[in-house]
């Protein structure tokens, strides 16, 4: 089974960078286009970027693009997302997925299963 496990989050000031972690197992990471989502509370999961499996295609959806970079180390089975420039905005709780890869070659995010890790929680002061 299939196991994503996001780390790295944390409290920061506006301004602030963090590198949100997703360490994959069960499943050789070079078969899968994976992708980053966030969620506020008591809004939807929205998807912000994805990386294809080869990693030659990166997309960055508006609210992020220019401050986030995704990243993938195979070897390692981890998928990272860089973020810089952090705003209040952007506190959420943070959560990656397997996504359909001609979709993420297409720039549009979408997860291959229903099934969600615990995420790590970002959180962006004034």
């Amino acid at each position: 089974q299939v196991q994503l496990v996001e780390s790295g989050g944390g409290l920061v000031q506006a301004g602030g960078s963090l590198r949100l972690s997703c360490e994959v197992a069960g499943t050789n990471l070079n078969y899968h286009a994976i992708g980053w989502f966030r969620q506020v509370s008591g809004k939807e999961r929205e998807g912000i970027s994805c990386i294809s499996s080869s990693g030659d295609h990166t997309y960055y959806q508006e609210s992020v693009n220019g401050r986030a970079t995704i990243s993938r180390d195979n070897a390692k089975n981890t998928v990272y997302l860089q973020l810089i420039s952090l705003k209040p905005e952007d506190t959420a709780v943070y959560f990656c997925a397997t996504v359909w890869l001609q979709l993420c070659q297409a720039n549009v995010i979408r997860n291959t299963h229903e099934q969600w890790g615990q995420g790590t929680q970002v959180t962006v002061s004034s």
